[in-house]
């Protein structure tokens, strides 16, 4: 359970200009990591903090204990939110992963940055497989704006902003990418229309399903272990060389279709996306662990959130959105409003909860 709550009625707003295109409106998410960046070394601080983005896919709010998920598969989140700081009114640019996705790199809302919906359902405004295009050039990204400031990103998992290789992450600033363009869609028959790629870097290491294995039958996969590694490996040589570091990491394993380790499946009374839930929050402590075994937890921002509301239309498959109407794809709350936790220790006091409207 969290300790007594502190609300708090703070945040952070503001318009900046971007002398590259027109000007340019951050959100208060890419103001909040800026202004981290900018005073901490007014203020004194010893280093630069570094940050890690935990972005999950298609998690519903109601789908973490502290928002009262009766399933009991989130413990570790549930910890995070009581160290740190738990946010209530949390939202998503866009009810999409791309949209969601390209604003939260460029703090631009989509109809800014390019990723914006018109019609279709919503659809003409993601990236998949078939389509040409991705984040334009003119975006100035997160990963470009902290490695002005010396630090070294990464981003693990989905990349969602382009999957042809002017729009990959190395190609916007990340100097190093293990993951995907796209989701984990398939399989294909790798004739008329070949498994989605992973990379390593800019070099591709194999394909989805080909592969890197997913068992539609079973909803079994070691992708998430594979991506839990990629980033603990980053964060240990980022410490080791005394560099401040971006960690974006961003699984997909609670995205149709959803998928989990041996380890976890058949383990969730919620069934294959329970059992996905449940790896994330493995995944989740298992970071902050990393992070107390070197020792740098008060060197170190970490947030927690997701790109859009859970996907109710899947029935039993999708995941939680709480009280709220509707999910993925819709603008009603249940599809815009996110599970969000921030944490920090020794600057984020423990066992707060805001009503602050946010959104990344």
């Amino acid at each position: 359970a969290l300790p007594p709550p502190n609300v708090v009625s703070s945040g952070i707003n503001a318009e900046y200009g971007d002398s590259r295109t027109e000007k340019c409106y951050f959100s208060c998410f890419t103001m909040l990591l800026l202004r981290f960046l900018l005073l901490m070394p007014l203020a004194g601080a010893a280093k630069q903090p570094n940050i890690i983005i935990m972005l999950m896919d298609d998690m519903g709010w109601g789908d973490i204990g502290v928002n009262g998920c009766w399933a009991k598969e989130t413990p570790r989140i549930d910890e995070m939110a009581a160290e740190g700081m738990l946010f209530m009114d949390f939202y998503t640019a866009n009810p999409l992963c791309s949209p969601s996705r390209a604003a939260l790199m460029s703090g631009r809302l989509p109809i800014r940055n390019g990723f914006y919906t018109t019609n279709g359902h919503g659809h003409n405004a993601y990236t998949p497989q078939k389509i040409v295009g991705g984040i334009h050039e003119s975006e100035i990204l997160l990963p470009e704006l902290l490695k002005e400031a010396g630090y070294k990103s990464k981003i693990v998992g989905k990349w969602h902003l382009g999957h042809q290789d002017e729009y990959l992450p190395l190609q916007n600033g990340f100097d190093e990418f293990f993951g995907s363009g796209n989701c984990h869609f398939g399989p294909y028959n790798d004739v008329g229309q070949p498994n989605i790629p992973v990379y390593k870097d800019d070099r591709m290491v194999g394909r989805y399903y080909t592969n890197f294995t997913i068992n539609k039958g079973t909803g079994q996969s070691n992708i998430s272990q594979i991506f839990l590694e990629e980033g603990l490996s980053f964060i240990e040589n980022q410490v080791k060389a005394d560099r401040p570091f971006f960690l974006y990491w961003s699984p997909d394993a609670t995205h149709d279709p959803t998928y989990a380790s041996p380890m976890f499946h058949g383990k969730s009374i919620r069934g294959r996306y329970g059992d996905a839930v449940m790896e994330m929050d493995y995944c989740v402590g298992k970071i902050l662990d990393k992070l107390r075994q070197l020792q740098v937890e008060e060197d170190t921002f970490v947030f927690f959130t997701s790109d859009n509301g859970a996907a109710t239309y899947r029935g039993v498959g999708g995941g939680d959105n709480g009280p709220f109407l509707c999910g993925k794809l819709t603008t009603y709350e249940g599809g815009m409003r996110e599970p969000a936790v921030a944490w920090w220790p020794g600057t984020i006091k423990p066992g707060q909860i805001t009503h602050q409207l946010g959104t990344v």
